[in-house]
Parts: structure tokens; C-alpha cells; sequence
């Protein structure tokens, strides 16, 4: 009797970069060795297909193997191990352990509740008639054909969806807002220029399940009368755009975008724009203006681009995460997004959990889940098992959150207590070897830089707070410099314009908040209770653990180590350029960095 054999390769960025085509290259080849037509979504003896990002970035890259619907997953699959995936397991039936994703993965999986990600590593991105499989595209069908806008809107405001762009404004809203206007032409972007340092939520979507958004789309413009649509993705995200612009093109030959969708008579159709990578347009209006073809820079509201946006025109602009939200919510009711998250958060938030996490990825979860929950449950804890020290959420205008808040809980309320936004969804967390002080300090940097320099308060204020962060790292605080820092913080943020310079100094008030011993140490002591700040250090050899192994004295490149073999060496401070390659490559802890 014939098996049902499918395989599934991960091939979002993270895969391909960690060599999934190479992998999924090497299993035709592999199964052809054996006699098994292995094809994209073949119906004779093997389904091998692409899917987009699972999630489990750290392991990549995974594949799942299924024989008549037993499945198993393999992770960190390379070259070497398709032989004896395809010879023991496909052939012979037995599931080769040894590879086989262990509990880490099954962790990080199985606390999540995915939405938005539900079909993103399931399906192929590339392929429309697998999301149609899955009932792609019926959410639209439903409204475009029994329902009005006014229902439609109504349904999104009974969800309790709010953007999950970073501001957290009620959706159905924004999209009524934009549906009392009136007006010849109305429009709908999406704002996939996702560049919070860290973050990949919004890439992850597009190149996993281009569809959803589109159809997440087609209900917006329906929902406030729109007929053109756009979807504004950063350049830098080649495979992400080649997968959208091939689902639009799929999209129009199904009769799902054009003249007379569904042959209700409704008109809508939707063009990608590129940025070119600017983290302020990220900002609604100066999207809008990079969109018209001027220079990316906010303007002041109202009016509000529901009123008067693009070509002025009332616009309604919602990110890539809000809108795949709203094709589940249309699948399965209101009151089922509603039963997820808090009373005032409802639904689940997509996160890209990275710095020094055990399992780093994507991830979907409640909103309202505990902190911890999500750093040990899902993420394994740190690094190396150092101890947790910290966790920004919000980006670089987001705050740090200290081990004390761990039990926070994750929804707009909670964080905005403890001094942090959600904002689109990083998750950065640090453990004990970083200094917050330079944390903060890199964080200004990003804003500083990424400034458009419209408004004085943040073009001058963001730089006045780096120079000021900067002279501490370098042990040239003063003592009137906190204060300083906390004043202007408050001013930038009461006097910018956009939420750019309103959240910049974010980073600066929570570090003091909770790390204000570490800013005293670097001014007062002239240390860097971290050992990270450059300036601050001194290294020094310790007597009673060197072997005089000369290991040190061979790294140094600037000849600041003498010694004789087997004798105690020495560091000519005056030489020494604090480069730390003799602390990193010393394997008997004798070199202190103080």
C-alpha cells in the first residue's frame, strides 16, 4: 500500500540563510537516489515543499518529515544528516532520534497560541492554492458578499483589536474614522517598514503568509470604501517582497484583487512601495510622504491621515500584524479574539525574542502572559546560564524592564507602568555582562541617527542626550549629569513632534529608573560595574593564577604583555589599548578586567 510521505523545509530568511535550499536540494536529489519522486506538492509519492519561518530560529533549519500523517520534526538539519533522514526514517520508518527536535523545541512551541502565525511554516508562501486550502480568502468572500461595512467595522470593534503597530489604537476605530470621511478616493497601506533593531515580526508574516495580509487588506477597503491599496516594505527585505509581489500577481488571476471582486462590484487593487530603510517612516505621515515621492519627514496632526492622508485623501494605515488579525477575526467571530488576551489587550502579539536568550525566534502569545513565562518558559533562559539583568521591550524607544518586573505582564497597560511600551514587538533581553548605561547609550545612538531632523527638540535634544551618555561611558560624567539627562528627557519627550522623539528618550528613564547605581558607578567611581565600557577598564594580570603559558603575550597587538615562559606576566598600562583579547583567550582566568 502507497504512504502519504509529505516534507516540509523552513525557508524563511533565518532558513535560507542557515542553508534550507541547499537542504531541500539535497533531499530531491537524495530521494530520487531511492526511487521516490520527491516534487512541490506532488500527488504521487512525495510532497517536498517550502514553508516560510517556524518560529524556532535558533534551530534552523527545521524540517518536518510525515508519513501518513505521523509527523516528525527534525531541527539544525545540515547537508550531512539528509542521508540517514531519508535512508532510516522515510525508507526504513524509523525516525532518526538523534536529530530529532528535543524538549527546547517542544517548549518553545507549545506554550505559544499562535494567530497570526497559525499558517506561517504550514503552508507555502509561494503557492496560492495551499493558503486557499486552508480557507484562504473565504474571511474576504464573506464580507465582500453578506456583509456591509458598517457590520464589517462593527465586527472589528467588538474584537477589541488595536494596531500592533507600536501605538496601540483601537482598529475598527481608526477604520470607522476613515469610513465617515468623504471623499472620490480613499486608501489603505500597510506599513511593513519594520526597523526596530532586533525586530522581525513583520518580515516573518509577508515572507510566510504574503495572503493573509492581502486579505486582511481587501476587508480594510472594503470595510471604508477604498479602491487603492498600498503596501510599504523596506527594501532590505528582498525575499519578503519577491514573495508579495508573486502573491498579488497570484491574488489578480484569481479574480481576488481588481474591477469586480467576488462580481460584487467592488473595485480594489494594491501596489508595493520600497523604502529605502528610513526608521522614521515608520511614522504614518512620513510614510505618506515617501509614499507621494518627497522626503520621509512627519507632519503635525491633526488633521489625522483618516481625514486628509495620501494625495490628501482620507488614508487608513495599519501594519502588517493588524491586518492578518483581521482576516481570523472575520474566520472565527469577534467573541473568539475577544476570549484571548486581557479585558483592555485582546488577542495575542507576535514578538522577536533575541539577545541573550537560550531559544531565539519569533513567537506568538497572549496578550497579559507574565514576562517570565515568555524569557523562561518559551525562551529557556539565558544564555550560558549567566543571570538575567534585563529585557527591553518596544524597540530602541522602548524601556528596560529589570529581574524585580519580571512577573509584569505583557499587554499596553502593564508595561506602560513599569516605563516601557509594546510597541511593534522586539524583545531584546541582557544578562549580567551588560552595562545599561552603554545599552542606553546605543539605543540614542540609533534614534539620534535615524532623526529626520524636522523638529529642534528632538534633532538637538537626542544629540545633547548622547553627548551626555557618551561622556559617561568615558568617564567624564559630572555630577549633575543624571539630572540633567532626566530634565531633558522630559522636555524631548513633551516637545517633539512624532513618536520618535516622544519615546527616544525611553531607554535613558528606565535605566535610570532601575539601574541608577550603574550610572553613579561610572561618575562617581569612574567604573563600569559590567566591565563593558572601554574607557573605564583596567587589566591587570593576576599572580597567583598566570602559568606564564605566554598565550596572552602572543595575542596582544600592541606588545603591552611581557613575561618569560612559565613566569607571571605583566600589561604595560601605558601600551595597553584595552583591546580584551588577552582576557578573551587566557583559559586560566588569570587576566581581572576591572
Amino acid at each position: 500500500m502507497s504512504r502519504q510521505i509529505s516534507i516540509s523545509v523552513c525557508m524563511g530568511t533565518g532558513g535560507l540563510a542557515a542553508g534550507a535550499q541547499e537542504v531541500m536540494d539535497k533531499l530531491s536529489t537524495e530521494l530520487a537516489g531511492v526511487g521516490i519522486e520527491a516534487q512541490l506538492h506532488s500527488k504521487k509519492q512525495c510532497d517536498l515543499h517550502r514553508v516560510g519561518c517556524r518560529g524556532f530560529c535558533a534551530r534552523d533549519v527545521l524540517v518536518d518529515v510525515s508519513i501518513d500523517g505521523v509527523k516528525t520534526t527534525y531541527e539544525q538539519v545540515t547537508l550531512d544528516r539528509v542521508h540517514r533522514i531519508v535512508n532510516e526514517h522515510i525508507i526504513d520508518g524509523q525516525p532518526v532520534e538523534d536529530f530529532a527536535a528535543g524538549e527546547d523545541y517542544h517548549n518553545f512551541e507549545g506554550k505559544q497560541v499562535k494567530v497570526v502565525l497559525s499558517e506561517c511554516g504550514l503552508i507555502d508562501p509561494e503557492d496560492i492554492e495551499a493558503y486557499l486550502k486552508v480557507g484562504g480568502y473565504e474571511a474576504a468572500r464573506k464580507v465582500l458578499t453578506s456583509l456591509s461595512p458598517g457590520d464589517t467595522i462593527d465586527t472589528i470593534k467588538r474584537s477589541g483589536l488595536r494596531g500592533r503597530g507600536g501605538a496601540g489604537f483601537p482598529t475598527g476605530l481608526k477604520w470607522e474614522f476613515g469610513a465617515n470621511e468623504q471623499a472620490d478616493q480613499k486608501y489603505i497601506i500597510c506599513n511593513a517598514d519594520e526597523g526596530d533593531p532586533g525586530a522581525f515580526m513583520d518580515r516573518s508574516v509577508v515572507e510566510g503568509n504574503p495572503h493573509v495580509v492581502i486579505e486582511g487588506m481587501i476587508i480594510a477597503a472594503y470595510a471604508i470604501g477604498a479602491s487603492k491599496g498600498y503596501v510599504y516594505i523596506r527594501a532590505e527585505y528582498p525575499l519578503a517582497v519577491q514573495r508579495l509581489e508573486l502573491a498579488l500577481k497570484q491574488a489578480r488571476q484569481k479574480g481576488f484583487l481588481g474591477d469586480n471582486i467576488f462580481d460584487n462590484g467592488v473595485k480594489f487593487d494594491i501596489k508595493v512601495k520600497l523604502g529605502a530603510g528610513a526608521f522614521i517612516c515608520g511614522e504614518e505621515t512620513a510614510l505618506i510622504a515617501s509614499i507621494e515621492g518627497k522626503r520621509g519627514m512627519p507632519r503635525s496632526k491633526p488633521p489625522f491621515p483618516a481625514q486628509k492622508g495620501l494625495f490628501g485623501k482620507p488614508t487608513v494605515i495599519n501594519n502588517v500584524e493588524t491586518l492578518a488579525n483581521v482576516t481570523y477575526i472575520i474566520r472565527r467571530g469577534a467573541e473568539w479574539f475577544a476570549s484571548l488576551g486581557t479585558e483592555k489587550s485582546k488577542g495575542t502579539k507576535v514578538f522577536a525574542l533575541t539577545g541573550k536568550i537560550k531559544n531565539s525566534g519569533l513567537i506568538e502569545v497572549p496578550m497579559g502572559i507574565p514576562l517570565r513565562d515568555v524569557i523562561y518558559g518559551i525562551g529557556g533562559g539565558i544564555e550560558k546560564d549567566r543571570r538575567f539583568k534585563a529585557v527591553q521591550t518596544g524597540g530602541p524607544s522602548g524601556g528596560c524592564i529589570p529581574e524585580s518586573l519580571l512577573d509584569t505582564h505583557l499587554d499596553y497597560e502593564s508595561l506602560a507602568k513599569v516605563g516601557s511600551i509594546m510597541g511593534s514587538g522586539g524583545m531584546v533581553v541582557m544578562d549580567e555582562d551588560d552595562c545599561m548605561v552603554n545599552i542606553a547609550k546605543y539605543f540614542l545612538e540609533f534614534t539620534q541617527a535615524e532623526s529626520c531632523g524636522k523638529c529642534t527638540p528632538c534633532r538637538v535634544g537626542t544629540k545633547r542626550l548622547l553627548e551626555i551618555l557618551t561622556r559617561i561611558t568615558e568617564g567624564k560624567g559630572k555630577a549633575n549629569d543624571l539630572e540633567l539627562l532626566e530634565n531633558l528627557s522630559v522636555d524631548v519627550i513633551d516637545s517633539s513632534l512624532c513618536g520618535l522623539g516622544q519615546t527616544a528618550p525611553n531607554p535613558i528613564l528606565s535605566t535610570l529608573r532601575y539601574f541608577r547605581d550603574e550610572y553613579v558607578a561610572h561618575i562617581t567611581e569612574k567604573r563600569c560595574p559590567a566591565g563593558v565600557c572601554k574607557a573605564l577598564l583596567t587589566y591587570t594580570i593576576n599572580e597567583a593564577t598566570c602559568t606564564g603559558c605566554t598565550m596572552c603575550a602572543r595575542v596582544c597587538p600592541v606588545k603591552a604583555i611581557t613575561g618569560e615562559k612559565k613566569k607571571t606576566h605583566y600589561i604595560d598600562q601605558s601600551l595597553c589599548i584595552k583591546c580584551n583579547s588577552c582576557y578573551d583567550v587566557c583559559k586560566f582566568n588569570a587576566v581581572d578586567k576591572r
